[in-house]
């Protein structure tokens, strides 16, 4: 299946069919494009062809186009170089919820204890509960030395009761290649193939003004 044309998609975009035109005329021609997927809804444009070259189409886009023109896949072969260290520290600042247990004899023990961890960088919320004697502690901490702090500014004894560490946020990335239908994609192929859904782009579009559309 070596012969299996490529497909590379950009991100643009389009305001209205002045701009899927002004699309089709700046990328009409480019050598080893057969097929181009305009999506108006979604900004999206699709190329297609065995020999494409995705860097040249970016360039002619942003070029004759929007210079606001991304390239979503392929992905570039050269990433630029990831720091490890602000991974790091990301990973340090995450929220964490941990239940500390203490006395609390009134209102007025429960006022104090919740001003006083509240005034601790990093705290985000304190959720005292007098009943159970269980004080709720969110934000960027680490717990026992929150809890040695505690016990050393109330003159109590402070048991860590339980620590969630949170959770790593999924990445909900679509599928930006799949072959899903949609109901506003225009599609224009090269050569021209003579057929009632060829679409021909007007020659009233200036290749340089991007909001050629607009001037009708």
């Amino acid at each position: 299946m070596s012969n299996e044309g490529k497909n590379v998609l950009l991100k643009a975009l389009i305001h209205c069919e002045g701009c899927v035109n002004k699309i089709s005329s700046c990328l009409k021609g480019i050598e080893g494009i057969e097929e181009v997927q305009i999506d108006r809804e979604n900004d999206r444009v699709t190329v297609k062809g065995k020999r494409v070259d995705p860097q040249r189409i970016l360039e002619r886009m942003k070029r004759k186009y929007s210079r606001n023109v991304e390239l979503l896949s392929p992905k570039p072969n050269h990433p630029a170089p990831v720091n490890k260290e602000p991974q790091k520290k990301q990973d340090q600042i995450q929220i964490k919820t941990s239940v500390f247990k203490m006395s609390m004899h009134c209102e007025g023990c429960v006022n104090d204890i919740k001003r006083n961890i509240e005034a601790v960088q990093g705290i985000l919320s304190v959720e005292p509960d007098r009943e159970k004697s269980l004080v709720t502690v969110k934000g960027v901490f680490d717990p026992p030395k929150l809890a040695k702090t505690m016990s050393k500014r109330f003159g109590k004894h402070v048991e860590i009761l339980k620590q969630e560490q949170p959770e790593k946020g999924k990445d909900n990335n679509k599928g930006a290649m799949d072959g899903g239908s949609s109901t506003n994609i225009t599609m224009f192929h090269y050569p021209p193939q003579y057929s009632n859904g060829c679409i021909y782009p007007p020659m009233t579009f200036s290749d340089e003004n991007v909001f050629s559309c607009s001037l009708m």
